[in-house]
């Protein structure tokens, strides 16, 4: 990434991501005791971050498959798409299930990401898009391995293994474009957070405003991933 986008994007950036500051004082407290095993507040905050992160990937996706100037940009914009639609279905049958309130909006560090890229153009929205996502999702990816190996819930188990499935296929066709930033990239990822809570928290739902539903693409050609049960 080159010029004053790119100090924008690395602002944006810098130096957190949702999924991997933990926002809980005490993560491995148990708030409930569901049929599934026990939750953690590790456990809900993890729904919710997988909800968030599809609220803003998917729109991404959506501008990508539209604005991309290489077919393999515009493929990642489908993927993105796809993905995350089976991925949300998910989420929000968990969150259902477990009693979990999920949110309507990303985080305002996410909605930055999306206002950024949507003011992007040409070949530097590419690789911005390219190199933003590829962060995002490596960081995500080491969310999803430490609560898949510490959860005691079942279903979040399961949306564990369908989020890694879906952010594994993401990282590869986002690699594939060839446009990925991996210097910007790993400088993310392994960047300790401190920003404040509440610009990597997704505000609450207003409650009289119907769940935002993630659908698939009407002419899609992928396949959807399996969802949880």
């Amino acid at each position: 990434m080159g010029g004053a986008l790119a100090a924008t994007v690395g602002s944006l950036l810098y130096p957190a991501m949702l999924g991997v500051q933990k926002v809980s004082s005490a993560p491995e407290r148990v708030i409930a005791t569901p049929a599934t095993g026990p939750l953690t507040e590790a456990d809900r905050d993890f729904v919710v971050q997988v909800r968030s992160a599809g609220l803003w990937e998917y729109p991404v996706g959506q501008t990508a498959s539209k604005k991309g100037t290489t077919k393999a940009v515009k493929t990642a914009g489908e993927h993105l798409i796809e993905g995350h639609a089976s991925l949300d279905a998910a989420c929000r049958t968990v969150a259902g299930q477990l009693g979990i309130t999920l949110p309507n909006q990303p985080s305002p560090q996410q909605q930055g990401f999306v206002a950024t890229l949507k003011a992007d153009s040409g070949r530097q929205f590419d690789i911005d898009m390219a190199t933003l996502l590829r962060a995002s999702d490596g960081r995500l990816l080491s969310t999803i391995a430490s609560v898949r190996t510490t959860t005691k819930n079942s279903l979040v188990r399961a949306l564990a293994d369908q989020a890694n499935d879906t952010v594994l296929d993401n990282l590869t066709v986002l690699e594939k474009t060839g446009l990925v930033d991996f210097g910007q990239a790993l400088f993310q990822e392994t960047t300790a957070p401190t920003l404040p809570a509440q610009d990597i928290t997704p505000p609450p739902p207003v409650a009289t405003q119907p769940q935002v539903v993630l659908t698939r693409s009407a002419n899609s050609t992928l396949s959807p991933s399996p969802s949880v049960g």
